[in-house]
């Protein structure tokens, strides 16, 4: 490179001297010209190696890296067109995503009677923690790093949801509503929206009636039952349909117990049929049971 600096003062060697200056400027040009095209091979490469980096993710069990893409999903501006508290950019409108949904939602949840995951072993302490694992867990990128980090039993070969992917939504982190109420700029900063919910929240929020007629269910609904005489009055179970796990042609409902008798509970599986005729009538999910709520379905696949 050539160093700038004051004019060379001329000496008695005028004519010499301006020639020297020529021919040094004349080298510099050639020296410029030659380096454009190492500057623009250096910028390039800087340039890609950047969009490289920009690039990875980080996939773990929860945890992801940021996603310009979908981050531009979570800054649009939010509208409640149904007046249920949910921004629009939050419901699955696709068949396809909502088939997603329900494949990964009912199969997670399932997964956990038959093949629990550890890391889930501490959120799963009652009948919302297990709608809440497989609910979330049903949102993220299923890349095959993840799926093997889950330890499936088999991998199902389901899509994913492709409107977004947790937790780079329009809720990010916190996708349950905790309060009524329709949509407000600032329910996300103002606790409206929050990363835990009980049977009561999902109930109340987060659900919508479908039916009090069990014959209207569809996997991934959820039935809800009232029982006041219990501490946690609210009880919820899935509604999984034909089962993934089990051969035999029947619907299956599964569901945790939460705490017995001071002891922790259980996940369990039990058919549709054999719920209709429990020993215990409160526990039926028929119109003459007062304790039956009915069958709710999630908000965001309205």
């Amino acid at each position: 490179m050539c160093a700038t600096g004051k004019p060379v003062k001329e000496t008695s060697f005028r004519t010499r001297s301006r020639g020297l200056w020529r021919l040094a400027a004349s080298f510099c040009g050639v020296a410029l010209l030659a380096l454009l095209p190492i500057c623009a091979r250096s910028s390039f490469l800087s340039s890609r190696v950047a969009r490289q980096a920009s690039s990875l993710k980080e996939d773990s069990v929860g945890v992801h890296a940021s996603n310009p893409a979908q981050e531009s999903v979570a800054a649009a501006v939010w509208r409640d067109s149904l007046g249920d508290g949910f921004p629009d950019s939050a419901r699955l409108e696709s068949a396809i995503d909502r088939e997603n949904f329900s494949h990964w939602f009912t199969f997670l949840a399932e997964d956990q009677y038959y093949a629990p995951m550890a890391a889930a072993s501490t959120e799963i302490q009652d009948c919302a923690g297990l709608v809440r694992f497989a609910y979330r867990n049903a949102l993220i990128s299923h890349s095959p790093a993840w799926r093997e980090r889950a330890g499936l039993p088999y991998d199902p070969g389901f899509g994913d949801v492709a409107s977004y992917h947790y937790p780079f939504g329009p809720l990010r982190e916190k996708l349950f509503r905790s309060r009524p109420g329709p949509l407000a700029p600032e329910d996300q900063k103002q606790g409206a929206f929050v990363e835990f919910a009980d049977s009561s929240t999902l109930l109340r929020y987060n659900t919508y009636l479908v039916s009090r007629d069990l014959r209207a269910a569809q996997p991934g609904d959820l039935l809800f039952f009232h029982q006041a005489v219990q501490h946690e009055s609210f009880h919820t179970m899935i509604f999984v349909g034909r089962s993934r796990f089990q051969s035999q042609d029947a619907d299956w409902i599964v569901y945790h117990t939460g705490e017995v008798n001071g002891h922790r509970g259980e996940i369990r599986e039990v058919r549709a049929e054999t719920l209709l005729q429990h020993p215990d009538p409160h526990w039926r999910p028929v119109l003459n049971n007062p304790n039956f709520m009915g069958v709710y379905r999630w908000e965001i696949l309205r």
